[in-house]
């Protein structure tokens, strides 16, 4: 369990579900937890979570150990001006995307120690990816607190900073590229007949089982695949369809203009 204290700057999908996780999983005490969000909505989901509400962002880094910042890029700048000199020798964990270390440091008045990570979409769901930069400053407690606040509602990995625009280009948009692969199975469902809700869920529903036994079983995408491939049967015949159409050089490209783009933001 953790017994530092965190603070939220921002609660909204992301920084609501990393709260949330960590509250339902009982990682973290409602009393340890600290909220303050521009939005009165927010404000009230999190009174209503039952944790202490800030007066501003200055107030939460004056009070906890751990501050996590959850706004968007946009507003990160004022977001971490408002914080003054309060940020001075705390731990400050960023899950603002595009925004690197040192980028965040030149913004605080103070001189925090600073994590940064992305997550992806499915942390709302205590499903989420998580990669934490290996290459910060956080105390060693400190690192396995935020940890364990996500891994509450996720997997974590630990990668070097400079690879995360390729976390951003792979995991960060994966949730589309795949509910894209979802929806695309449905209509070939729909097309051959199925009623149109009951694709979906078919469909949703084997790539939520196929990614469990690939991570559950540990085995190889490829073992995976060849497991359910029959010699002349009808998987095989799409595997041909796929191939001809180019799939993997295209979800390859997917990741790789992803990849640059976050490097240009």
């Amino acid at each position: 369990m953790i017994t530092k204290k965190i603070g939220w700057i921002g609660c909204g999908n992301m920084g609501g579900a990393i709260l949330r996780g960590a509250l339902e999983s009982g990682v973290l005490a409602r009393e340890n937890a600290m909220v303050y969000d521009v939005s009165a909505a927010a404000m009230e989901k999190a009174e209503e979570w039952g944790v202490a509400l800030g007066a501003d962002c200055a107030d939460v880094c004056r009070n906890s150990d751990l501050i996590l910042l959850a706004v968007k890029p946009q507003y990160t700048e004022q977001t971490l001006a408002q914080c003054g000199d309060a940020l001075e020798g705390k731990a400050l964990v960023s899950i603002v995307a595009g925004i690197t270390a040192e980028r965040l440091r030149g913004m605080c008045k103070g001189s925090p120690r600073i994590l940064r990570t992305m997550p992806n979409a499915p942390a709302m769901v205590f499903e989420g990816a998580f990669a934490l930069c290996s290459d910060n400053d956080l105390a060693a407690e400190e690192m396995a607190a935020a940890e364990e606040l996500f891994e509450s509602i996720g997997t974590v990995e630990q990668v070097s900073e400079h690879l995360i625009d390729a976390v951003c280009g792979l995991s960060g948009g994966g949730p589309a590229y795949v509910a894209m692969f979802i929806e695309a199975m449905a209509d070939g469902g729909v097309k051959q007949g199925l009623p149109r809700a009951a694709a979906y869920r078919l469909a949703a529903q084997t790539c939520l089982g196929t990614a469990k036994m690939i991570l559950d079983l540990d085995i190889h995408p490829g073992q995976l695949k060849d497991m359910v491939t029959s010699p002349g049967g009808t998987t095989i015949e799409g595997c041909e369809a796929l191939e001809k159409g180019g799939m993997r050089g295209a979800v390859m490209e997917c990741i790789n203009v992803a990849t640059e783009k976050s490097k240009r933001l």
